[in-house]
């Protein structure tokens, strides 16, 4: 089951992040998500805004397994892309900040799935050294668009997924 974040969430959802961060610096990806990112007030403000979901357990709707951001409108840094092109200028949800504490295979599959079902038109990007990553978005249709910059200036590779 897939349900926005409450703020009762937030140990839980904290947890995921701690076990997706040490996944990543552990598997070939130690700069990505280095420090505390996702920080606690950025978690606040996605539970806030409406913008934070929750993936549970099948057998325990209590138990969170995976988290992301769903983020409806123009992604600041989607709006330059290099080295390539989006698909089309439509409107698009981005997802971000995906993570899973490692008990529950398909993690990606479920948020893609869940929002494909609310939009016809996905963006997401990543770091270039999170190969499970890339290869979950791949296996769910994506496409590889160029290459975005965040706001401090750290490259990503962009994706895209439109339903038509």
């Amino acid at each position: 089951m897939i349900r926005k974040a409450k703020s009762e969430d937030l140990n839980e959802i904290l947890r995921i992040y701690e076990i997706a961060r040490d996944f990543m610096h552990t598997h070939g990806n130690p700069t990505q998500w280095a420090g505390k990112y996702p920080d606690k007030e950025t978690l606040i403000s996605d539970i806030k805004i409406g913008q934070l979901y929750v993936i549970t357990d099948d057998n325990n709707e209590e138990r969170l397994c995976g988290c992301f951001a769903m983020i409806p409108g123009v992604d600041p840094t989607y709006i330059n892309i290099y080295e390539g092109e989006w698909k089309n200028d439509k409107p698009y949800a981005a997802i971000h900040r995906v993570a899973s504490d490692g008990t529950l295979k398909g993690v990606f599959a479920r948020c893609f799935e869940y929002a494909s079902e609310k939009y016809d038109h996905l963006r997401i990007d990543t770091h270039k050294d999170n190969f499970p990553m890339q290869g979950a978005v791949k296996k769910c249709g994506f496409e590889y668009c160029g290459i975005i910059y965040l706001a401090d200036g750290a490259p990503r590779i962009a994706f895209e997924w439109t339903k038509v």
